[in-house]
């Protein structure tokens, strides 16, 4: 009788230990962002016999003239593109010569509406008038969210010159993990406005 109590006290001592053990919870992993070697920080010159301006970019950046567009020629031989390999985007920019007051108004729609394009993904948009030391100046679009591109700005004089950049990466990386690189990028983009000159 004892020898059945101690065998039944022990069964359920062991039964009541297993069911204690709880199942483990799993927590998800904090969000991580894309490990990127950043360049080192240096610029140049840009003084292309195919533009009208100059301005300072960064060494570990390329510049590419732009030789067709839609399987077309472009508008003006200053078209081209400025990579950057390592952080996989592109600053993509046009120069237009400007003929009237009418084209100027034209040029300045047409760089509304294609920041418009993009405001149905955007989270938000800014928009701020712009100008340099050399008397440049301009707009500059901010847009946040799962859009296409972040940065779009327009430089004039408003008279001659008409020159349209936007920045693209060439990723599906969400928005938050990418904000690290375009903000590396965005500060060698300000200094190309900052330094931006017409030629005379």
């Amino acid at each position: 009788m004892a020898i059945r109590y101690l065998l039944l006290s022990a069964v359920f001592t062991m039964l009541s230990l297993g069911s204690c053990q709880q199942e483990k919870v799993y927590i998800p992993k904090p969000r991580m962002y894309p490990k990127v070697d950043y360049p080192v920080r240096d610029y140049q010159a840009f003084d292309e016999e195919y533009c009208k301006m100059t301005f300072e970019y960064p060494t570990y950046a390329k510049v590419e003239q732009d030789r067709y567009f839609f399987d077309e020629n472009p508008i003006d031989p200053c078209w081209f593109n400025i990579q950057f390999p390592s952080l996989n985007g592109t600053l993509f920019c046009s120069y237009i010569p400007i003929d009237n007051r009418t084209h100027y108004d034209k040029l300045i729609n047409e760089s509304f509406k294609l920041v418009e394009e993009h405001n149905r993904k955007a989270n938000y948009r800014q928009e701020e008038y712009i100008s340099n030391s050399n008397g440049v100046g301009g707009l500059y679009f901010s847009l946040g969210g799962d859009v296409a591109t972040n940065m779009q700005f327009v430089l004039t004089d408003t008279t001659d010159h008409f020159f349209r950049a936007s920045l693209y990466f060439n990723s599906k990386v969400a928005p938050d993990s990418i904000r690290p690189i375009y903000q590396f990028v965005k500060e060698d983009v300000d200094r190309m406005i900052e330094t931006f000159d017409w030629n005379k």
